[in-house]
C-alpha cells in the first residue's frame, strides 16, 4: 500500500482519535484529543500520520523525546488493512523523526492488556527490557 506520511495538522484530531479508539488504544483516563494537542503544540514532540494514495488515513504515531530518550505512543494501523506495512511505516517514520533531532534511542511502553503486539515490535528490533515503572497521579484521572 502507497503511503505517505506527514507531520499531522490540527484538521486530523477527529481522525487520529477516531483510529486510535478503532485500535483501542485509549485508555478511560487518558482524553486522546487533549494529548493529540499537547504533542502538536510541543517543540520536542509530534503526531505523524500515514495517508494511503487516496487521501484516508491509515495510519499514526505520536513520538517524543526528554532530550536523551525517545518514546514512541499510539502506534496505530487501520485495522481494516493490517499486515501491509502501516505499523512498520509509522514505527520507522518515529524513528527518523528522532534521528533528526539527534535522539539515539526509542522506547515505547506496551500495556499488558495489549500484548498480542510484542510480537510485532521484536520484529523491528525492539526487546524487552526488564524495569521497574513507577507512576504518581498528579490530577486524579477521570
Amino acid at each position: 500500500m502507497r503511503l505517505t506520511i506527514r507531520s499531522a495538522g490540527p484538521d486530523d484530531e477527529p481522525g487520529v482519535v477516531a483510529l486510535w479508539r478503532a485500535c483501542a488504544l485509549i485508555a478511560p483516563y487518558n482524553d486522546p484529543g487533549a494529548d493529540f494537542r499537547f504533542a502538536k503544540a510541543g517543540a520536542c514532540s509530534d503526531v505523524l500520520v500515514g495517508e494511503d494514495g487516496i487521501g484516508r488515513l491509515r495510519g499514526s504515531v505520536m513520538v517524543g523525546h526528554d532530550g536523551h530518550r525517545g518514546w514512541l505512543y499510539y502506534v496505530a494501523a487501520d485495522p481494516e488493512a493490517r499486515g501491509v506495512g502501516i505499523g512498520r511505516r509509522m514505527v520507522e517514520a518515529g524513528e527518523a523523526w528522532l534521528r533528526e533531532r539527534g535522539v539515539v534511542k526509542v522506547q515505547l511502553l506496551v500495556r499488558e492488556t495489549n500484548t498480542q503486539v510484542v510480537s510485532f515490535y521484536e520484529r523491528l528490533g525492539f526487546e524487552i527490557t526488564p524495569r521497574t515503572i513507577m507512576a504518581k497521579w498528579l490530577t486524579p484521572p477521570g
